[in-house]
Parts: C-alpha cells; sequence; structure tokens
C-alpha cells in the first residue's frame, strides 16, 4: 500500500504538482495575452474572438485521438508526456516574435499539448481514485492546476507594476513561463507509468460504438452549452472597459483562479455527498446569472463579484465535468473524455466567432446569446438526466 497525503493516491499530488507547474506557465501569458493582443500590437476583438475560436478547438481537436490511442495502448505517461512537450516548444516560439501571427500561431498550437494530454491524463486520476473520492480528487487536482494559474498572473502583474508595460517586459513573461514549462515535463517524466487495460484490436472509428448510451445523451446538452461558452479574453476585455488598468486585470483573472480553487474540493465532495448530476445543474445556473451579470455590470466591485462567479462555474465545468463522465463510462473514460472535449471544442470554435461577432456591435449581445443558449442547455440535461444515468 502507497503512503497517502491529503487522502488521495500519490499520482493525484505528483500530477497535481505537474499542473502546478504547466499553469504557472501558461496563465502568466494568458493573464495578459488578451490585453497584448489587442491595447499593445494593436489588433481587433474581432480577430482576437476568430483566434481564441481556433485555440478552443485546437484545445479539443486531438483529445478523441488521445484518449482512444490511451485505451487502445494503455498507456497514459508518455501521451501525457507527450503534450506537455508539446504546449513547451510553443511557448518557446513566443521567444521568436511577437507579431500578431506569431501570437496567433502561439495560441493554436500551444493548445494543441492541451488537447493530447488531457484524456490521458485524466483517465489516469480516474483510475487511482473510487467513486465515492472521485469528485474530490478532480476537484483536488484542479485546486493544485489552479493554484499556479493564481501564480501565474501576480508574476505577470509584479512584472508590469515594476517595470511597466513595454514589450520587454512582456517578453520576461514569456522566458518565465517557459521555464516552469520545462520544470512541468521533467517532473513528469521521473513518474512510474500507471497504464490501463489495452484494447489492441480497437478500431478508432468503430470506439464511439463502445461507448455507454448515458454518456451520449449527455453530449447533447453538453453540446448545447459549449455554443454559450465564449472566451476569458471577453471577459478581461469587459473589465477592461469598466475602467481596470491593464494591470489590475491580471489582477483579476488570478482573483477567479483564487475562486477556483477556494471551491474546487468543497464542490468536488459536495458532488460525492448529493450527487454530481446536482452540481451540474448548478454549474449551468452560475454561468446564466454570470452572463447576465456582465450585462449589467458598470461598477468594478460588481465585475470582481462576477468574477468570483466564474470560478465557481469553471471548477464545477473543469473537474466535476469529468468525474461526472467518468461515472457514467466506466470502461474506455480516456475515449469518452477525449470524445467529450472533442465534441464541445469543435463548437467552441463557432462560440467564439459569434461571441467576437456581436462584440463588435455590443458587448451586451454577447452576453444575452450565451445566457439564453445556456438556459436551453440546462433545461436539456434537466430533461435527459435519467436517461443518462440509467444503467
Amino acid at each position: 500500500m502507497e503512503k497517502r497525503f491529503l487522502n488521495v493516491h500519490p499520482d493525484v499530488l505528483k500530477l497535481g504538482v505537474v499542473s502546478f507547474l504547466t499553469d504557472v506557465s501558461s496563465e502568466s501569458i494568458f493573464s495578459v495575452f488578451s490585453i497584448f493582443f489587442t491595447v499593445v500590437v494593436g489588433a481587433s476583438a474581432s480577430l482576437l474572438g476568430l483566434i481564441e475560436g481556433f485555440a478552443d478547438f485546437s484545445a479539443s481537436s486531438l483529445d478523441y485521438f488521445a484518449g482512444w490511442l490511451s485505451d487502445k495502448t494503455g498507456k497514459r505517461k508518455n501521451l501525457a508526456l507527450a503534450g506537455y512537450g508539446f504546449s513547451t516548444l510553443a511557448k518557446i516560439s513566443l521567444l521568436l516574435g511577437t507579431s500578431a501571427f506569431f501570437l496567433a500561431i502561439f495560441r493554436i498550437i500551444e493548445r494543441l499539448g492541451k488537447s493530447f494530454r488531457g484524456p490521458p491524463r485524466d483517465a489516469w486520476l480516474s483510475a487511482v481514485a473510487d467513486s465515492s473520492t472521485r469528485g474530490y480528487v478532480f476537484g483536488l487536482h484542479k485546486a493544485f492546476d489552479k493554484g499556479g494559474a493564481i501564480l501565474g498572473p501576480l508574476i505577470a502583474y509584479f512584472l508590469l507594476l515594476y517595470l511597466g508595460q513595454s514589450e520587454s517586459t512582456f517578453r520576461l513573461i514569456f522566458t518565465i513561463a517557459v521555464v516552469g514549462a520545462v520544470a512541468a515535463v521533467v517532473v513528469l517524466s521521473f513518474m512510474k507509468d500507471r497504464p490501463g487495460i489495452s484494447h489492441e484490436r480497437e478500431n478508432i472509428f468503430k470506439a464511439w460504438g463502445t461507448l455507454s448510451n448515458g454518456f451520449k445523451l449527455f453530449l447533447i446538452p453538453a453540446g448545447i452549452f459549449s455554443l454559450a461558452y465564449f472566451s476569458f479574453g471577453f471577459l478581461l476585455l469587459k473589465a477592461y472597459l469598466v475602467g481596470f488598468a491593464v494591470k489590475d486585470v491580471v489582477l483579476l483573472y488570478a482573483l477567479f483562479n483564487i475562486s477556483f480553487v477556494i471551491f474546487s474540493v468543497p464542490i468536488g465532495k459536495l458532488g460525492d455527498w448529493i450527487g454530481r448530476k446536482y452540481i451540474i445543474i448548478f454549474g449551468y445556473l452560475s454561468y446564466i446569472i454570470m452572463s447576465l451579470g456582465f450585462i449589467f455590470a458598470k461598477e468594478k466591485w460588481e465585475i470582481i463579484i462576477l468574477f468570483l462567479l466564474f470560478g465557481i462555474f469553471y471548477t464545477i465545468d473543469e473537474a466535476q465535468g469529468k468525474a461526472f463522465i467518468s461515472d457514467i463510462e466506466t470502461d474506455r473514460r480516456a475515449t469518452a473524455i477525449g470524445m467529450y472535449n472533442f465534441v464541445v471544442g469543435l463548437i467552441y470554435l463557432p462560440a467564439s466567432v459569434i461571441a467576437g461577432a456581436l462584440w463588435v456591435f455590443n458587448p451586451a449581445y454577447a452576453f444575452i446569446f450565451a445566457a439564453i443558449v445556456a438556459f436551453i442547455a440546462m433545461s436539456v440535461f434537466i430533461f435527459l438526466q435519467p436517461r443518462i444515468l440509467q444503467k
């Protein structure tokens, strides 16, 4: 029996450290990306929406393939390591140039690495957690993950505060991000693999047929909701329009991640206790409230509250959604998580493009559209959930 800390398998903590370092790296970049892209580089909000849409699609475009490959071979570590390594190489490309073209290429390619590493890592987590603690395990892992997402923006904030908002400061932020990404790859490379059961004869095109009916039904409301999702960059732009300075916008990003970390474990335990279906419904509801709030927010304190609420929504979407899938798909979890990420990511592309187009006319239109679509998705989930959970 391996020694446990925080009542979880040691691999949960090790993978948490990997995610922590990766998010220190990634979020120090992403916390300033939308402002740097539109304000410093001078690109338009509509172009940001297009790039963010492609980035969101890239972040899930390889998920199904990676999940299928992981279940087919039973391998977890090597595939996750390849994904983390690919993202690290993309970040190194930022040191070569910071034009709109280089930034767009970085944003899209870096997300491809995220896409490839996610399903095998999440299946790894599922394998070392039983159903009674799965929400807690995913919540704890995401707390590590977003802990790095707190430190990353804070690094960016203090560099901007003391060195000024010059291009050289942004380049220093990008350099520090590369160091964090490399450290994450080093930690993962020393971990022992936890292979799953291989399905060597399984064809990628036939793997869909092996997934449960409950999972397939869950994809319907999940897909609808994905159309309501807009890039986090638009929330940062809204804060900028309300009156937050660039460095303060970075702090808002850290605040969102603090909210995520604070609520991640309690919400995970609550889902283990009352049932994850109620947590999923609450996630939809919190997104609707947040979207409506951004329509009317005029004061800085209102923006702060909405960023806290977004952190609560995001911990449900990121952690408890994966735990819910692991509950209803017990055999081919990497394939299921990969398919889920691929489907929602495919829809993220038009979602961000729509949000960017609506933003050009009036930012409120983007939030109204998101609230309406999220309400439809929540209604469909409530209607279908008895069949989703039917064994």
